[in-house]
């Protein structure tokens, strides 16, 4: 027989930012929150897009993993092994944790995740901060022209990128190894620049580091036109930093946000582990949706994805 903790008496919320951001306090994260708790979590996320949880130094890959079932159904990153249980994505030094570029998860694929739980084991002395955007801000805030533009526009985003000029001071080898993990299955997936969040209803700009291209414009005029968008999501005020403690966990709505690792902790150890939440495929104001590219068929499930599984629900990112 299952048993749930009872909810707390008070569970508190906290802006940490005007646009996006709180600190949720009163709460021990796991498999056994009551389901209010779990509904309190879940529509402070949907309002403030990126929550944060001090102290939760309990929680192990079982746990993380056991309180993620509780917002939805964990997802495999489809090309990258866990390292500790089925779903918990290891991010270090060595791993995704130097990815100092604006992104939403696993963009490449057309479901990506919904939500993805981010537990910090070791934290550096300095450096090593996170930021959010919040998209939906970014969209919101755009003048009628633009927003009239975005709404008609769709880019395609691939995990095959330019990995040396992200990581210009990586050495070759380092950089081919992390290609051929990365890449070991190349994903394009045509998405709509503004998509229609499932849950809010809030219009929000898809794009970050994985996107290639705009569709049906040349490759200047591409780049300018990402750059104008990504401008806005990028906007101080649009964003909120964080400061890692060991024990910490962030949630974010990943449909409505971009992330930023900041590579300022030079050498020191940083360790953090990722469980992610499945998504489902985008739906532009046209009622278009997002639509795989390449593979022409999704490949035989690895690293945990479900036998069966399929492009509408079941591939995940980093």
């Amino acid at each position: 027989m299952t048993t749930t903790t009872p909810p707390p008496a008070t569970i508190t919320v906290q802006k940490v930012g005007g646009r996006i951001g709180a600190v949720i306090s009163g709460v021990r994260l796991g498999g056994d929150l009551h389901p209010d708790t779990v509904a309190a979590i879940r529509a402070a996320l949907l309002q403030h897009k990126v929550v944060f949880f001090r102290d939760q130094q309990h929680l192990d890959a079982e746990g993380h993993e056991a309180f993620g079932r509780l917002l939805g159904e964990p997802v495999a990153h489809p090309t990258v092994p866990s390292v500790d249980g089925k779903y918990a994505f290891g991010i270090d030094n060595d791993h995704g944790g130097r990815a100092n570029q604006w992104h939403s998860d696993v963009t490449f694929v057309p479901a990506y995740p919904a939500f993805s739980i981010l537990r910090a084991e070791v934290v550096p002395p300095y450096g090593g901060n996170t930021l959010w955007a919040n998209t939906a801000a970014a969209y919101a805030e755009l003048p009628d022209a633009l927003k009239l533009l975005a709404d008609h526009l769709r880019a395609e985003h691939t995990n095959d990128y330019d990995y040396a000029a992200v990581r210009p001071e990586a050495a070759s080898a380092e950089l081919q190894r992390h290609r051929q993990v990365f890449i070991s299955t190349k994903y394009r997936t045509e998405h709509p620049v503004v998509r229609v969040h499932p849950e809010t209803g809030e219009r929000v700009l898809l794009l970050g580091n994985f996107v290639k291209r705009v569709v049906g414009l040349r490759g200047g005029d591409s780049r300018a036109v990402i750059d104008l968008f990504q401008s806005h999501v990028e906007r101080p005020e649009n964003t909120v930093r964080w400061q890692w403690r060991a024990g910490d966990v962030a949630i974010w709505d990943n449909r409505a946000t971009q992330h930023y690792g900041v590579d300022d902790s030079d050498a020191h150890e940083r360790t953090l582990r990722r469980v992610t939440i499945d998504g489902d495929v985008p739906v532009g104001p046209d009622g278009r949706r997002s639509t795989l590219l390449e593979p022409a068929s999704v490949p035989e499930p690895s690293y945990g994805i479900a036998s069966g599984a399929s492009t509408d629900g079941a591939l995940a990112e980093a």
